[in-house]
């Protein structure tokens, strides 16, 4: 659950999820079983914009995963309050718009300061890896995230 953490204890929660990461991608090689990063669709990070190939390795993923996953994540609600600045789904934390003729990426960077928008991310990812539906995902989210305001997109 999102939670504002001191810089020191945020350092700390990064430094184990990335051993944790390395752990688990080669145990999963090793046995043939178990998710890992791979099972994802991600984008490359040299897709990313300076700020977001510099933000931490979580910002980072979340990115990547928002830019290839725009089917998921624009049917995934976000809590932190963004509705206010116009977005209507945890995809727009990530991504502002896509020119439909030249394919360039316009990057929101809303996400880069906001661990509830990242958190749900990383949750909707935690849970396309355990084989979760799209609605048992949405629902998840709603039960997690809904103590932090309403949601921004409209009720399903």
């Amino acid at each position: 659950m999102p939670q504002h953490h001191s810089s020191s204890h945020a350092k700390f929660a990064g430094l184990l999820a990335l051993l944790l990461s390395m752990i688990s991608i080669p145990l999963s090689a090793c046995t043939g079983t178990g998710a890992s990063r791979a099972d994802l669709d991600m984008a490359p990070l040299s897709a990313m914009p300076p700020t977001v190939q510099k933000a931490p390795i979580s910002v980072q993923e979340a990115y990547r995963f928002a830019l290839a996953n725009p089917e998921v994540l624009q049917h995934i609600p976000c809590y932190c309050g963004c509705n206010a600045i116009g977005h209507t789904s945890n995809y727009a934390c990530y991504v502002e718009t896509i020119n439909s003729s030249s394919g360039e990426v316009i990057f929101d960077s809303h996400a880069l300061g906001c661990s509830i928008c990242v958190d749900i991310t990383r949750d909707v990812m935690r849970l396309m890896r355990e084989g979760k539906s799209l609605s048992e995902i949405q629902t998840t989210i709603d039960r997690i995230y809904s103590q932090y305001g309403p949601p921004n997109t409209p009720p399903r």
